[in-house]
C-alpha cells in the first residue's frame, strides 16, 4: 500500500501542476484521478509481470487512498479545492476546534459502523471537490486515518495535544515527533500535512 500511496500522490501533483502551468483553474480533478488510476495499473502490471491484471489484483496489491487539493490565494484570503477518495480526510482548527470538511469516516449517528473503504484504483462514481475559504486563525490539516482516528472529534487527548502546539507553524522535526504520539489501539499509518494561512498584508518567509 506504501507503494501505492507514493505513486498516487506524485501522479496526482504532476497532473495538477500541468494543468495550472498552462492556465487551468479550477483544476480538473477527475483527470488527476483518472491519471493516478493508470499509473496504479501499470505499476501493478510492471510488478506483476502481467500484461493486464484484473482490477482486483491491482487492488490487493497498490490500494491506496487519496485526498489531493489546490491552495489559491486571493484577494479574499486562500480558496480551497479538495477531493478526497477513501478514509483519510481534512479538518479546520480553529479556535481550538475541529470542524471536517470531507465525509466523515465514521458518522457519529449511525447505528452501524462500517470499516469499509472505496480506494484508488476504483473511481467514485461521483467526484465533487469541497471548495471553502481557509478563515484566518486557522489550521487545514489534512492526514490518513492513522491520525484521524484517534482524533476523533478533536475533544480528546490527542485533540488538545494538537490543538495547542498547531496554533503556529512548528519546525518539520517538531512536527514528526507531535505525531509520534502513542495511543492504545491506534497503530495505523499516519501522514499529517498542515496549511496555516499567511496573515494578510504579511509578506511570506524567505
Amino acid at each position: 500500500s506504501h507503494l501505492g500511496a507514493s505513486v498516487a500522490c506524485q501522479i496526482a501533483l504532476n497532473d495538477a501542476a500541468r494543468q495550472l502551468a498552462v492556465g487551468a483553474h479550477p483544476i480538473d480533478w477527475a483527470r488527476v484521478v483518472a491519471a493516478v488510476a493508470r499509473e496504479l495499473t501499470a505499476s501493478a502490471t510492471n510488478l506483476l509481470d502481467q500484461d493486464h491484471p484484473e482490477p482486483e489484483a491491482v487492488e490487493e496489491l497498490l490500494a491506496t487512498t487519496l485526498v489531493a487539493g489546490c491552495a489559491m490565494p486571493t484577494d479574499r484570503g486562500t480558496t480551497l479545492s479538495i477531493i478526497q477518495i477513501g478514509d483519510s480526510s481534512a479538518w479546520l482548527l480553529q479556535e481550538d476546534r475541529y470542524h471536517c470538511v470531507l465525509e466523515q469516516k465514521h458518522d457519529p449517528d449511525a447505528q452501524i459502523i462500517s470499516s469499509a473503504v472505496s480506494p484508488l484504483p476504483r473511481i467514485p462514481d461521483r467526484l465533487a471537490p469541497a471548495q471553502f475559504q481557509l478563515p484566518e486563525n486557522s489550521v487545514l490539516l489534512v492526514g490518513t486515518d492513522g491520525f484521524g482516528d484517534p482524533l476523533g472529534d478533536g475533544d480528546g487527548k490527542v485533540g488538545r495535544l494538537f490543538a495547542e502546539h498547531l496554533r503556529t507553524p512548528p519546525p518539520p522535526r517538531a512536527l514528526a515527533h507531535l505525531l509520534d504520539f502513542s495511543r492504545e489501539t491506534f497503530d495505523d499509518d499516519r501522514t499529517l500535512l498542515a496549511i496555516w494561512p499567511l496573515p494578510r498584508g504579511q509578506e511570506p518567509p524567505q
